[in-house]
């Protein structure tokens, strides 16, 4: 194949950011490298085969009886199988090297034509190294359970006579991602490690009714210690046996797949248990076999070990275990955990990430584990285009949510993990009146433009011992005495489920194109999340969940239980996560106000402890009547009823808050109130204002990066299907400089564009506004006359341009009014 040294679509990536050019060396280096080493996978018979590795490698049962195996341990002397088919007998079934370190065996089946090692048998490998045997789990090993006389794991064969085949298609990739984050284990009201067939049965069904439309399993891939949370992975191959067998798992993705869920499996690539005997570490007596033998590979704070990446062996074990959870077990993605810890040596550790773009691309940033996870999603995404991939990262790396072709790494989203420090530090350090709504809504918008986000209050970091999760920050004890519906309605609890009920849906709203929580959380579980160990005396109490409290009708947990089934519905409904930027139009510190549109819907949040404001203005960009399409407030979700459900509020013909129109909204404390535009009475669509212009359909979307660059997405439709010949050159061929006429809050500027046609239509950046005036106007833009003042020229960081819809002329220096 032919090596690829600048990425096809790097001018799409540096048109969107044009911060990155000056690092564009350093991101055709990085491309190039992934392509010496798609290069380097086609000299070993192709990705297909590559990624199959699963198949050749590990204990595999042939049609003759016989058990073929195969293992790469290039710094082993020998290998042997031992195990309860032979009595443990390290000279009865002994490896034959062969060339690159690999080891193969072929075990011959029983007198009787059967499988000599029986569905069940303990196994191990007896590895040997300068002269010292030390038995171990193969890497490829597909069932490892604990014995009931040791801690150490040991390797079963599973080879059933009945299995559970895979029995739904992939259901089809949402188009906005609401994720339950779940673990198994604890997913139980009672104290013990729960199934995977109860969890199918029990909880799976409770996720598609509360409106999920994705599940996020954690601590899937076995890990010999239970409370490390699935994060010191021993068996990559492995689905964790205290939850059951691998036939389980497949019952619970089908169940998933059966309801309309996808499914995502939490990956983790980024690290591994750094023991001996049951996992990955010294596997073929040596330190450097899966990963780096120096320093590099250790990461001293996880204590765990580091994967080397360029490492061909590495690589196709890596990827071949991505593939292996699809095929074999339905996973329709994945979220990689500790990305940020990958994608630099520092390994994140005490890095604030503040200083600029060299930090992304200088000497601090790790290339081979970059150009790894650009691999792993280049062939995710073409493989299996259902993909689904999320990076938990926090550096803000940029491209890392952008197509491989443009240079970027592939992923879809990346997790918005300032947001649930934000919170946690507001409801721990400071009062309610010193919240600053600057601040929040500033970090709830700071992402990269065109990146996807997953937007959450609090994951299952926040839960964790130590910490305290949303509903115990602000309820803390009375929790244990005030939540039955018979209690007296206190103040904290007053407060507590408002904001509750807040945070989710402003976070929701405003934070990202995803969401995702946390089981049980959803309706405020109390306490914090503490697996059995050693200090705790081994106790489960704080290792469930107790769903029983968001059913218990006499319990004020079902109020926010309920909350976040609407706040699932309503987005299911309006499809608000997928519908671009949002537009906050207010932020008023004195009120404690929060106001924003996306999709149809209006958001508006009043923090304030004590103050309701009743007729408050509220900008909008509709002349039309508006509904409550939910209310923090109502007496279903634990409220006062203070907004009538059945309340219209229509739009004023009178400017505010820089939209075309306003409502007067009655805004009780603590509350939020989301009106939507009544579809019975609304105009959806383009504006009004361009119903006589003879291209009716050409509208603009609009957003703006946190330092005033301001980006837009044209749909550019013309009549009979025509376009101008400058709107039809390929995506890497820049554009001249051309101008657009703006209308903005009722007035008329002349933009500059820089554009370029992108997947999406015109893409461009608007550079510089002049105010002009319209002084003729016509039914056809070629008689349309504009007068243009010289003397203001307004810079676009100051300019005030309407996020959603506004008018432009075509680069043929033509108008329409």
């Amino acid at each position: 194949m032919k090596v690829e040294t600048i990425p096809p679509k790097i001018f799409d990536l540096i048109q969107l950011d044009p911060y990155l050019d000056p690092f564009k060396t350093e991101i055709c280096r990085r491309y190039t490298v992934f392509q010496e080493t798609l290069k380097k996978i086609e000299k070993c018979g192709g990705i297909e085969k590559f990624t199959s590795a699963y198949k050749e490698f590990g204990l595999h049962v042939q049609p003759d009886g016989s058990v073929t195996c195969l293992e790469w341990a290039p710094g082993a002397d020998s290998l042997a199988l031992v195990g309860d088919f032979n009595n443990w007998g390290q000279t009865a079934n002994v490896f034959t090297r062969g060339e690159f370190g690999r080891f193969a065996l072929t075990v011959p089946p029983a007198e009787d034509g059967t499988c000599r090692i029986k569905h069940g048998s303990k196994l191990k490998t007896a590895v040997t190294k300068d002269g010292k045997t030390t038995l171990k789990l193969s890497p490829w090993a597909v069932y490892v359970t604990r014995p009931t006389d040791s801690v150490v794991y040991h390797q079963e064969m599973y080879n059933p006579p009945i299995r559970i085949e895979l029995t739904d298609n992939h259901p089809k990739t949402p188009k906005s991602l609401r994720i339950y984050e779940a673990h198994v284990g604890i997913s139980s009201p009672e104290g013990k490690v729960n199934t995977y067939r109860a969890f199918a049965d029990d909880v799976i069904p409770r996720i598609a009714r509360q409106g999920y439309n994705c599940i996020q399993l954690m601590a899937v891939m076995e890990h010999v210690y239970y409370a490390s949370f699935g994060y010191q992975v021993t068996s990559f191959f492995g689905a964790s046996s205290r939850c059951g067998t691998p036939d389980d798992l497949r019952y619970l993705v089908n169940k998933a797949h059966s309801l309309g869920l996808v499914i995502l499996l939490d990956v983790v690539h980024s690290h591994a248990s750094k023991n001996i005997l049951d996992g990955l570490n010294e596997w073929d007596g040596t330190t450097d076999c899966y990963f780096h033998g120096s320093a590099r590979g250790y990461h001293n704070l996880w204590d765990s070990r580091l994967f080397d990446y360029t490492k061909i062996e590495v690589l196709r074990f890596l990827l071949s275990n991505l593939r292996w959870w699809i095929e074999e077990y339905g996973f329709d993605g994945f979220r990689f955990d500790g990305v940020t810890s990958m994608i630099y040596h520092s390994h994140g550790m005490n890095d604030d990430f503040s200083g600029g773009y060299p930090m992304y691309f200088g000497l601090n940033a790790d290339s081979d584990s970059i150009v790894y996870l650009t691999l792993a999603n280049h062939f995710l995404h073409k493989k299996y285009p259902f993909m689904i991939t999320i990076a938990e990262e926090v550096s803000g790396m940029p491209g890392l949510c952008r197509p491989v072709e443009e240079g970027g790494q592939g992923f879809d989203y990346r997790l918005a993990m300032a947001i649930p420090d934000m919170w946690i530090k507001l409801l721990k350090h400071e009062k309610d009146e010193d919240w600053d709504m600057e601040k929040i809504v500033h970090t709830l918008e700071n992402r990269r433009y065109l990146e996807g986000h997953v937007a959450y209050a609090e994951s299952h970091d926040q839960a964790l011992v130590g910490d305290k999760t949303i509903a115990f920050w602000l309820m803390d004890k009375e929790m244990y005495d005030n939540m039955s519906c018979m209690s007296p309605f206190t103040p904290v609890i007053e407060r507590g489920l408002a904001f509750h009920k807040m945070i989710r849906l402003l976070t929701m709203g405003l934070g990202g194109e995803a969401w995702l929580n946390f089981i049980g959380n959803e309706f405020g579980h109390p306490e914090w999340l503490d697996f059995p160990r050693v200090g705790n005396g081994e106790s489960f109490h704080y290792a469930r969940r107790q769903f029983n409290l968001a059913d218990d009708q006499l319990l004020r947990y079902k109020f926010l239980n309920e909350w976040d089934r609407s706040m699932n519905l309503l987005e299911e409904k309006h499809g608000f996560l997928h519908d671009g930027n949002a537009y906050v139009s207010w932020k008023h510190q004195g009120d404690k106000l929060v106001v924003f549109e996306r999709g149809p819907l209006i958001f508006i949040f009043n923090f304030h402890h004590d103050k309701s404001f009743p007729d408050y203005k509220v900008g909008v960009n509709y002349q039309n009547e508006f509904a409550v399409a939910l209310c923090s407030d109502d007496a279903k979700y634990g409220g006062q009823s203070r907004v009538q459900p059945s309340s219209k509020f229509h739009a004023f013909n009178s400017e505010w808050a820089d939209r075309s129109h306003h409502i007067c909204v009655y805004i009780p404390s603590r509350s939020a109130p989301s009106p939507r535009v009544d579809p019975s009475n609304s105009f959806i669509g383009p504006p009004p204002w361009m119903a006589n212009s003879p291209y009716p359909d050409n509208y603009y979307r609009v957003g703006e990066l946190s330092d005033g660059r301001v980006f837009f997405t044209a749909h550019l439709l013309f009549p009979g299907g025509g376009a101008p010949s400058d709107l039809t050159r390929p995506s890497n061929v820049p554009l001249r400089p051309w101008t657009a006429v703006v209308k903005t809050a009722g007035k008329w500027h002349r933009t500059n564009v820089n554009g370029m046609m992108g997947p999406m239509g015109f893409m461009g950046e608007m550079t510089t506004t002049e105010k002009i005036t319209t002084t003729t106007t016509a039914t056809t833009p070629s008689t349309t006359t504009t007068t243009l003042p010289t003397t203001t020229n307004e810079p676009v960081r100051r300019a005030k341009i309407d996020p959603h819809i506004f008018k432009v002329g075509h680069p043929f220096n033509r108008t329409i009014d």
